[in-house]
């Protein structure tokens, strides 16, 4: 049977998160032929809400109020929860970020329906749709399939690849009016600490390092090749907590979650709780002066050496591809 699949589009700062593209990718799958209705939220988003139709949405409904402008659960909320009672879905899928990870437990919660949070992948299609999922930090995953109610999942970024955009493809962009009140939460001013480059949730490069970087001066190296290959820079707790980097740069099981396509650790041991944001990175590198450090026992190629001596070494040799491409 096929269903109608409901989609959470992030955007920041006027563009379009590709987690929303992933999302639709997922939703594609879910609906088993259905219609993927895409939901836009904020204060000023009909302009680019066309994009998420050239990615695979049939069609896109924005909501639009002054207090959708900065997210809040009590704003998003109201509003996601007027767009599901108007469309009727019998699937909804949000990105696993900070945003989806806050809203999609009060959603499910008002709807009193399951959650299946941090979908890596999907397996099958339509009603045969089972859900993959890591649990125990990453060292075991679970298979789920929702057996009645409205199927409410969150995807985690970097793992389900989007479809490939069609210009040529339209579909309706309509406006659904919703009078958001009773804010218990508002935004006054927001500071980003990392904003600059890419996002490190979403990139497709990752440089992380470790308290072998010892000291903040440290970290200019690895942003360098980070910049170079146009990554992003994370961190260790170990590192975070040795005031080298800001925590909002931490990737582990207090952390961040990143999935790229390769991660490259740089003077970072391999506690567990770093293994649990990192291990399911498509191909890792660790670069350790300890040949018996943890983190080779996930790495796909490991490097016996300073880290102040490989990653100038390996900036070198990719500004030289680069050159030659």
């Amino acid at each position: 049977m096929s269903k109608k699949v409901l989609v959470l589009g992030e955007a920041r700062e006027g563009a379009l998160r590709n987690v929303s593209y992933e999302a639709i990718a997922a939703a594609k799958t879910i609906s088993g032929g259905g219609e993927v209705v895409s939901v836009l939220l904020g204060d000023a988003v009909k302009d680019i809400a066309g994009e998420l139709v050239k990615f695979g949405a049939d069609r896109v409904i924005t909501v639009e109020h002054p207090h959708l402008k900065q997210y809040t659960s009590d704003g998003y909320g109201q509003a996601i929860l007027a767009v599901i009672e108007q469309e009727n879905p019998q699937a909804i899928v949000f990105g696993h970020t900070a945003l989806g990870k806050d809203l999609s437990p009060k959603i499910a919660s008002k709807l009193q329906i399951g959650l299946v949070s941090d979908v890596t992948a999907i397996e099958g299609e339509g009603d045969a749709a089972v859900y993959i999922r890591p649990i125990y930090s990453g060292k075991a995953f679970e298979k789920v399939k929702v057996k009645d109610g409205i199927e409410f999942i969150t995807i985690r970024p970097n793992n389900i690849a989007p479809l490939a955009k069609d210009d040529s493809k339209t579909g309706d962009v309509s406006s659904l009016s919703v009078d958001i009140t009773n804010l218990r939460t508002i935004i006054k001013e927001v500071v980003r600490k990392s904003a600059e480059g890419v996002d490190l949730s979403e990139a497709k490069v990752v440089i992380a390092g470790g308290r072998g970087v010892k000291s903040e001066e440290g970290f200019a190296p690895l942003k360098e090749l980070a910049d170079l290959l146009g990554g992003a820079v994370g961190a260790s707790r170990g590192a975070c907590d040795a005031d080298y980097c800001d925590y909002s740069l931490q990737i582990g099981q207090t952390g961040k979650v990143v999935t790229p396509d390769l991660y490259i650790a740089a003077g970072i041991s391999g506690a567990i709780q770093h293994l649990a944001g990192m291990s399911n990175s498509k191909i890792i590198v660790a670069i350790n002066k300890d040949p018996e450090a943890n983190i080779f026992k996930v790495a796909d190629y490991g490097i016996v050496g300073d880290l102040f001596e490989v990653i100038p070494m390996l900036t070198e040799e990719f500004k030289k591809l680069k050159v030659n491409a």
